[in-house]
């Protein structure tokens, strides 16, 4: 039997950089996805958030137990959690330099491993669905997301404090002559928000470049 696969080992450059800005080139990823909009301190968050790792771990232990898997497949250590933020179109046209996090819009994901097809998802989703009402689930989808060229950094602390390290990322991409391709951005969520105390988590940060 192969070793489990552990992204914290294996995928150090993508999930565990320093807290300072680097170029990095990230690939064609498949996740699960769940978007949703609004204050990310309600209650509506934290379903999107249980619903996603829902449909994670039953594809991860669903593969476990299976007689059957799929070719190249070996056990794992779920992903992530990652999101990608914007904020709404109202918000964007009265934008005055400060951001309202009642109007932010985010896509919330988990990677999948290469050997889960978009079928075997179905499948597990709708296992969930039979046992669980929860109506989010069907708004579940599989996708396939390249982040292409890109500058990241580890950001340590809250993240009321994450523009700090935006502004360092983007006084990077002006040194290193490359140009920001949207607002928006990714986080990838390396701490558990309950483990840790609120000053501590650790986040990576990321935005396209060209």
């Amino acid at each position: 039997m192969s070793a489990k696969y552990e992204w914290r080992k294996q995928e150090k450059a993508i999930y565990l950089p320093k807290n300072k800005p680097e170029i990095i080139n990230v690939p064609a990823m498949n996740f699960i996805t769940l978007a949703g909009e609004g204050n990310p301190n309600s209650e509506q968050f934290t379903q999107h958030i249980a619903t996603l790792y829902a449909v994670a771990y039953a594809i991860k232990m669903t593969l476990k137990k299976a007689e059957n898997t799929p070719a190249n497949y070996q056990d794992f250590t779920v992903y992530p959690l990652e999101g990608i933020w914007d904020i709404n179109e109202q918000a964007k046209q009265q934008f005055n330099g400060t951001i309202s996090k009642d109007d932010l819009v985010y896509q919330l994901m988990i990677r999948q491993p290469h050997f889960v097809s978009e079928q075997y998802f179905q499948q597990m989703r709708e296992q969930v669905v039979e046992k669980k009402a929860n109506p989010l689930l069907k708004q579940v989808k599989f996708e396939t997301i390249t982040d292409g060229k890109s500058i990241q950094m580890l950001h340590l602390g809250k993240f009321e404090d994450e523009p700090l390290s935006f502004e360092q990322m983007e006084a990077f991409a002006d040194a290193e002559e490359l140009v920001r391709l949207s607002k928006t951005h990714r986080e990838i969520y390396l701490s558990a928000p309950r483990k840790v105390a609120p000053e501590k988590p650790k986040t990576v940060l990321r935005f396209s470049v060209e």
